[in-house]
């Protein structure tokens, strides 16, 4: 089973996201300056927690764009694999819309295999498609394969990683043998590039 985070895999988050703080607070923040977690650390003083308000806003996740290629490999995925996508909601509104997206873009997979938790790391699955890299390193602890979607934010953390949706679709079955790998006790591999 695939698990598959929305934001910032299947869906631009953060173009939206910082688009808006970036008109408020007439900035310039893009994900290439955010190399943590915490975006707060890189927005302006005057900001600084507010940032995470925006994630609350009505609309917010409802009209974000697919990332390129997400939608076709999924649909392409979902013939071959069970897919769940797991996402975290920091909001009631934000649950509603996101549910929505799916319904919208990824009908062949649909709400029932649409999970909400914040300890990914807990759900079931053989494989877990993330860019939150505490969530990715759960993965990884729990011996089980995880890919990042690659941001700077989460490069420290010693997993598979690809740069977009075509190259995940070529090495979703690398990755997979990997954790029949590590269930055999070899090593865990670090990078894509060691597939």
């Amino acid at each position: 089973m695939l698990c598959i985070d929305m934001d910032s895999v299947i869906v631009d988050l953060m173009t939206e996201w910082y688009g808006r703080y970036n008109r408020d607070y007439h900035d310039d923040l893009t994900v290439e300056r955010v190399l943590r977690w915490d975006a707060r650390s890189y927005v302006k003083p005057e900001c600084g927690e507010k940032i995470y308000d925006y994630l609350n806003e009505p609309g917010l996740f409802a009209n974000l764009r697919p990332l390129p290629h997400a939608v076709e490999v999924l649909e392409r995925l979902a013939k071959r694999f069970d897919i769940l996508i797991v996402t975290a909601s920091p909001s009631v509104v934000a649950y509603r819309e996101k549910e929505e997206w799916v319904m919208r873009h990824l009908p062949f997979i649909g709400r029932q295999n649409l999970i909400f938790a914040h300890r990914k790391d807990m759900i079931c699955g053989d494989l877990l498609f993330d860019d939150a890299p505490h969530n990715l390193q759960g993965f990884l602890d729990s011996g089980r394969v995880a890919v990042a979607m690659d941001y700077p934010y989460n490069r420290d953390v010693p997993c598979f990683r690809v740069s977009g949706w075509l190259e995940f679709e070529e090495k979703v079955d690398s990755f997979l043998a990997a954790k029949e790998q590590i269930r055999e006790g070899g090593r865990r591999k670090g990078s894509a590039a060691d597939v």
